[in-house]
């Protein structure tokens, strides 16, 4: 089978490395697949998996853009793609209004955001990662949604991968217990926590507990995390926490860590390396992945909403808490680190992902591509209208300086989505 995917960005973050690692899973399947898209740290990886990649049209910048549906339905006309999968909202609309539309191709959109966009067309068939997600899509009206968890590759984030220099390179001290977050530096989903994990470590280490942090990543909220980590050296007198920026490869970050704070993909590959994990979320959420705490997460996700809503005292309370209770007990570390590294292995391997990707992509070549014209001129209508909509919204916003990053990762964009009396909820 020919498939081509499109990933939103090309930066290092969780959903483009998912679909990038999972394009070359499925080439090791034996499908001929290429990657489209911006250029990007992530293109070099492309070219590791042995994967053709496509540079997306460079005129290409407003989301979607028409440039880009046009460049979409030229590539499967001239080199006969039987499959597109784009992966978030913008290269999904791009799909569905150029080769789906235009040839009826199928198209599949893979959702990793917290929240599914409004104006996704209905029509087109969607991939989520969690049963509470999933229940929201078809709340909303969506008629095909499949689960696939976020998938890691356990082979090459394994237990046995060596840090090397990792430590000495950025002057942590060996002896001391390393608590690590490979994270984007961005205001939504992010920030919140990463500034909570600053002060817990400066208060832990200022009332004479040995424990440093380093944070791998980079991106525009960096300013204030680094100040928030000046001051909590300031507070433990010592450099406790390290800022590395962002790193080609953030596995020796994963490999030198004795503790990880996580969520999403992170939160899985930290456990691929059989570390304890304390899952981060939103509102002054934090819990400790244990026996007891995966059920929830393996039906919300690697992410939670707390009750303490711009409460950061009370959030990084929360985590003294939960990091002081390890920092006792490190008998339970490998424990703890064995548990998920077994979870993470039975239930998000790569493999396993893209198996499932097989079987989607075969059922939908099958599948007549185009629904009942009727239905399908009132999903383009929806569609469009609510697309519209939402790009007045945004200009707005960024008029007022108060346009998100990431605007389908908010916890208003994820509780406005809540299905009334799902029991699956984020908090």
């Amino acid at each position: 089978m020919k498939v081509l995917v499109y990933p939103h960005t090309m930066e290092m973050g969780g959903s483009q490395l998912n679909a990038v690692e999972t394009a070359g899973a499925l080439r090791e399947r034996g499908h001929d697949v290429s990657v489209i898209s911006r250029p990007g740290p992530l293109v070099e990886l492309v070219g590791q998996l042995g994967l053709t990649h496509i540079p997306l049209d460079p005129r290409s910048h407003s989301r979607p853009s028409p440039l880009a549906a046009a460049q979409l339905t030229r590539l499967v006309r001239e080199q006969k793609f039987d499959i597109v999968h784009g992966y978030e909202w913008p290269p999904g609309v791009e799909a569905f209004a150029g080769p789906g539309l235009r040839l009826g191709l199928p198209v599949l959109c893979t959702i990793y955001s917290m929240a599914v966009a409004p104006f996704l067309p209905h029509t087109m068939p969607l991939i989520v990662a969690t049963d509470n997600i999933r229940l929201r899509a078809e709340a909303a009206g969506h008629a095909q949604v499949t689960i696939v968890d976020v998938p890691v590759d356990t082979r090459a984030n394994s237990p046995g991968y060596d840090p090397g220099s990792f430590n000495k390179e950025y002057g942590l001290d060996p002896d001391v217990p390393l608590l690590a977050v490979v994270t984007r530096l961005v205001p939504e989903l992010k920030l919140e926590g990463i500034l909570a994990a600053c002060a817990a470590v400066g208060d832990i280490a200022a009332a004479g507990t040995a424990l440093q942090l380093v944070i791998a990543g980079d991106g525009p909220a960096r300013a204030e995390v680094e100040t928030a980590a000046a001051a909590a050296n300031a507070k433990a007198n010592s450099s406790v926490v390290v800022l590395t920026g962002q790193l080609a490869d953030p596995r020796p970050a994963y490999a030198a860590a004795d503790i990880v704070i996580g969520m999403g993909g992170s939160a899985l590959r930290a456990m691929a390396f059989a570390k304890p994990l304390i899952v981060q979320g939103e509102h002054g959420f934090w819990e400790l992945l244990t026996p007891d705490s995966a059920p929830m997460f393996l039906r919300q996700g690697m992410y939670g909403i707390g009750s303490d809503a711009g409460d950061r005292g009370a959030s990084t309370t929360r985590l003294e808490k939960i990091l002081s209770g390890l920092l006792g007990d490190r008998a339970a570390w490998p424990k703890l680190g064995g548990y998920g590294r077994k979870l993470v292995v039975e239930r998000f391997s790569l493999d396993h992902a893209a198996a499932i990707h097989e079987q989607l992509y075969l059922a939908a070549r099958e599948t007549p591509a185009r629904p009942p014209t009727p239905r399908l001129a009132a999903d383009i209508l929806r569609s469009s209208a609510l697309l519209a909509t939402y790009k007045v919204h945004r200009k707005f916003q960024r008029w007022r300086g108060t346009a998100p990053v990431e605007d389908f990762n908010t916890v208003s964009t994820i509780l406005r989505q809540e299905v009334p009396g799902d029991p699956h909820s984020a908090r």
